[in-house]
């Protein structure tokens, strides 16, 4: 062996040796896409007609995609902020969001609750935690839910829709209690080997745009808010770790975008339809939406384009 030959540039070649080159008169079949997601998440709809065109223009562009989508997979924070409204101005919110949906989506729709789809936590709201629609009933009766996690399966693959808004008085952090995660649980362990699976949920369970958001350093080491990414991330790698048909995981929350694989598993943080919460981009990060494709060995193409 040369040299010249690095043990790196060695190892990178033996890595994309596969069957077709080996045996060059084997034609590998190509990945068949089986379902196509449009991602739009943190859309924080306000009263005013401005907002509402542009969440008709996401609903509008996610829709005109070839091939179309099989879901519109609504990643929370549907409305502004209802977690310090008072009930006039939590109402106002919820109509104006349900009546562009109801006006314009026309093909079925997933639904993730996000922190500020949750009613009245903050002490701001005037609440007492008596209201019928108090906490995240609001939020789940305008989306049509019992519960807020919950799964769907089509074409092969099962989304899994996780709730990570966990209620601490007067806020919130990001986790799975003790219920939703031994529900995970028995989902991933009754869910086929051969049916992929990919999660979703409104917080992520980790991403890289939590390190540079805000002076995440200043103190000498890095300190990411347990509201930022999932503090039971340890706990949930793990179990995924045992179910290799958990192929990616989609957030959203941070207003940014980025991807990163830890265990074979992808994780796309996928920005806002909103951006900078209605005034322009967020970071380097424009308003958009993310187009995920699923194919049937298990891979996923996950893209974000502006509206």
């Amino acid at each position: 062996m040369s040299e010249s030959i690095s043990r790196r540039s060695l190892l990178g070649s033996t890595l994309v040796v596969g069957a077709s080159a080996l045996m060059p008169g084997l034609a590998q079949a190509k990945p068949k896409r089986q379902l196509r997601i449009a991602h739009l998440t943190d859309t924080h709809l306000t009263p005013e007609s401005k907002t509402q065109k542009e969440f008709e223009k996401a609903i509008g562009a996610a829709q005109s995609l070839s091939p179309k989508p099989d879901y519109i997979l609504f990643g929370g924070d549907e409305v502004m902020e209802t977690l310090g409204a008072d009930q006039a101005s939590a109402a106002a919110q919820w109509k104006s969001y349900s009546s562009v949906k109801k006006a314009n989506v026309e093909i079925p729709a997933i639904h993730t609750i996000g922190n500020h789809d949750v009613w009245g936590w903050y002490k701001g709201s005037g609440t007492s935690g008596e209201e019928p629609k108090w906490g995240k009933k609001w939020a789940l009766d305008e989306f049509g839910l019992d519960k807020p996690y919950h799964s769907v399966t089509k074409n092969g693959w099962k989304i899994i829709v996780l709730d990570s808004v966990f209620h601490l008085p007067g806020s919130y952090t990001s986790k799975l209690d003790d219920d939703q995660f031994g529900w995970l649980e028995d989902e991933l362990k009754n869910t086929p080997k051969n049916t992929n699976i990919l999660i979703a949920s409104h917080i992520p369970l980790v991403c890289v745009c939590g390190f540079v958001d805000g002076d995440n350093a200043k103190t000498g080491n890095w300190v990411i808010p347990g509201s930022w990414m999932h503090l039971d991330f340890l706990k949930i790698k793990n179990l995924f770790h045992k179910h290799k048909n958990v192929k990616a995981a989609v957030s959203g929350h941070m207003h940014q975008v980025d991807a990163a694989n830890f265990l074979g598993v992808d994780y796309y943080c996928n920005g806002a339809v909103s951006g900078n919460w209605w005034n322009g981009d967020y970071y380097e990060f424009a308003p958009g939406i993310a187009v995920i494709d699923l194919f049937d060995d298990g891979t996923v193409k996950n893209t974000y384009q502006s509206y």
